[in-house]
């Protein structure tokens, strides 16, 4: 139930920002240059996430969905900047990753297709081709090699891409535009980011889900607290009475 109204609510604002602040125009006017020409009025177009914000000059607008929020001035050093927009852009992934997870599996469950445990409980979950200290390990193992190398092409950016570089030369296979957006045959195989503006939609388009993803995820936290349940479950129980199972109601009964 609360899925619900939750993708109401977020597609809603999301709806608004693009109506109410898709454009801001801001115009600058016409001044005498110093040998006496004028400059033309210029006019630049800037999707905010609150109409009417001049956005922090450091927020230019080239970054993929940027729409000037950073209340808090994270981002004014430029270092920080980046390694900001690495850390979101790996959040974002594992959220779209959780999310689907989630649900696939929350569905089996379900169903009957599958016994599974609920999302949250799968954790305690002894599995009987490997022991809980072996799964440990090998994640830890692979996850350590997954960011040490993308960290090292952080700091270093292309150097993961030579050949050589450490795994059998795997790495060139990978090789993308830039740091957090690997590419090649393996990746890539479809070739869709290969010119900068196709890879500049897909990076907007990418973000916009991740985030997305990351307050589904949210929503998932919130739910499995409160109703001690999965999504699946509270999509069905909200749609059995729509106008009397809602997040306002669970909400209310769950602290009285």
């Amino acid at each position: 139930m609360a899925v619900v109204l939750r993708g109401g609510i977020t597609g809603g604002f999301l709806h608004h920002r693009r109506d109410a602040s898709s454009v801001i125009t801001r115009r600058i006017s016409s001044v005498k240059a110093a040998g006496g020409g004028i400059n033309p009025t210029v006019a630049v177009e800037r999707a905010t996430w609150l109409p009417g914000l001049n956005p922090p000059p450091y927020l230019d607008g080239n970054l993929a969905g940027d729409y000037g929020f950073d209340p808090l001035g994270l981002g004014e050093d430029p270092e920080s900047l980046k390694w900001y927009v690495q850390a979101e852009l790996v959040h974002s992934r594992f959220a779209m990753l959780g999310v689907a997870g989630i649900l696939f599996t929350d569905l089996l469950r379900t169903t009957g297709i599958r016994n599974l445990p609920v999302w949250y409980e799968a954790g305690a979950v002894k599995f009987d081709f490997a022991s809980t200290k072996t799964l440990i390990v090998v994640q830890f193992l692979l996850m350590g090699f997954a960011e040490t190398k993308r960290y090292m092409d952080f700091v270093s950016p292309g150097s993961q891409a030579k050949e050589g570089s450490f795994f059998f030369g795997l790495e060139a296979a990978l090789e993308g535009l830039e740091p957090g957006y690997p590419g090649g045959p393996l990746l890539n195989p479809l070739g869709l980011a290969k010119d900068v503006q196709n890879a500049h939609d897909w990076k907007l388009k990418e973000i916009k889900n991740g985030r997305l993803a990351m307050m589904a995820m949210l929503g998932f936290f919130v739910q499995a607290s409160v109703t001690h349940t999965g999504p699946i479950d509270n999509l069905v129980e909200h749609l059995s009475n729509p106008w009397h199972k809602t997040i306002i109601q669970t909400l209310f009964t769950s602290t009285s």
